[in-house]
């Protein structure tokens, strides 16, 4: 006899689009895992193409209200609102994205004996690593959850930190992953030495600190190109500095690409530069950019050193120097690239999406 799909209720207080990591992340992942059926939890406007993943959407009508003096009385009405749609849809179980913010608060208070898995993605943890209040929400969001996924394990450490070590037993390291079979890998292996054409894709705001690549470029010693792709507050502030060091010409700028687009792009690029420079959950760019065979430069963070340990070339974050040294020696190194190529590849095999999806879904049957 054949099990009924597992009814998962999950959502994310943003536009249902492919506008940041953790949005194309659980498109991807509850686009790929068999037997669930997903009832996903969103704003407007809603990408149609994007909400495919999901057996049903809802965009939630509570105005969305941050923490300020208003949000008690924001997650009072989003409560009431969520509990209606728990009442109705009573799921089997919840995927809390985000330990802690205010969609998943209201899931913890209405969800009664519905089992919660609650998901890390980062900013949750940056925002309660300053302020109390956030630091409340994680810890009742974790009270009320029977399993808390984290991406790797260096973010499991700092989330036991914040929840003074109650809830140890309940964190589980289940690492993301991307569909590698839509990576195109570049036909030709690297043929010289020279100057690299870079890319960084991502925001551009303070944590990702794309100021460090572009300043690293004036301090190479190789006329090194750059491509940065993405949007944010810090981009005009970003372009003037690339003007005041001399950069125009070496220093390019493209606003946000879809991943199809970004995707296309990348086997054009000698390297990918990855900046930032304080908490990063995950990085899924790094494995698209493996997963095209480029290699990859990495500030030294400790999440990001766990999932590619010597398959990239680390540099001191946020300093520029260590940058541009790393930089000059990949530039004048073939037999490196090379060797980086292909540990880019083996390297991003660990990350297939359909292996997030399996771990996820048993970790939810046994909840």
């Amino acid at each position: 006899m054949t099990a009924k799909p597992l009814n998962v209720l999950t959502g994310i207080n943003r536009t249902s689009a492919p506008s940041s990591g953790s949005m194309i992340l659980v498109n991807d992942l509850y686009g790929a895992m068999p037997k669930i059926h997903t009832t996903f939890l969103g704003r407007e406007p809603v990408d149609q193409d994007w909400k495919g993943a999901f057996d049903q959407l809802i965009t939630l009508s509570t105005t969305k209200r941050p923490h300020g003096p208003d949000f008690d009385s924001y997650v009072t009405e989003l409560t009431r609102e969520v509990g209606a749609l728990v009442g109705k849809l009573q799921p089997d179980a919840i995927h809390a994205q985000y330990l802690g913010f205010a969609l998943s608060l209201a899931f913890t208070r209405t969800a009664g004996d519905i089992p919660i898995i609650a998901v890390a993605h980062g900013p949750e943890v940056m925002a309660a690593e300053r302020s109390a209040l956030e630091r409340d929400v994680m810890n009742e969001v974790a009270a009320a959850s029977a399993a808390i996924v984290v991406p790797t394990s260096a973010l499991a450490v700092r989330i036991d930190r914040l929840t003074g070590r109650r809830f140890t037993d309940r964190l589980t390291v289940i690492p993301w992953g991307i569909p590698l079979s839509g990576a195109r890998v570049r036909g030709e292996p690297p043929t010289g030495t020279g100057p690299l054409s870079l890319v960084h894709a991502g925001r551009l705001d303070d944590n990702k600190s794309t100021i460090t690549a572009v300043e690293a470029l004036a301090l190479t010693d190789q006329p090194h190109h750059l491509t940065v792709i993405g949007d944010g507050a810090l981009r005009e502030y970003l372009k003037q500095r690339a003007t005041e060091l001399g950069l125009r010409g070496r220093v390019r700028f493209e606003p946000f690409l879809p991943r199809t687009e970004l995707w296309n792009r990348l086997p054009d690029y000698d390297a990918f530069v990855f900046t930032t420079r304080g908490l990063e959950a995950f990085g899924l760019v790094l494995i698209e950019a493996q997963a095209h065979g480029i290699p990859v430069v990495y500030s030294d963070l400790p999440g990001v050193r766990e999932i590619l340990g010597s398959a990239g070339v680390p540099y001191t974050p946020g300093d520029p120097r260590s940058l541009a040294v790393v930089l000059d020696d990949m530039g004048g190194d073939l037999y490196r690239r090379r060797a980086l190529t292909r540990a880019a590849l083996n390297n991003a095999r660990r990350y297939d999406i359909t292996a997030t999806c399996h771990r996820l879904r048993e970790l939810t049957r046994r909840a």
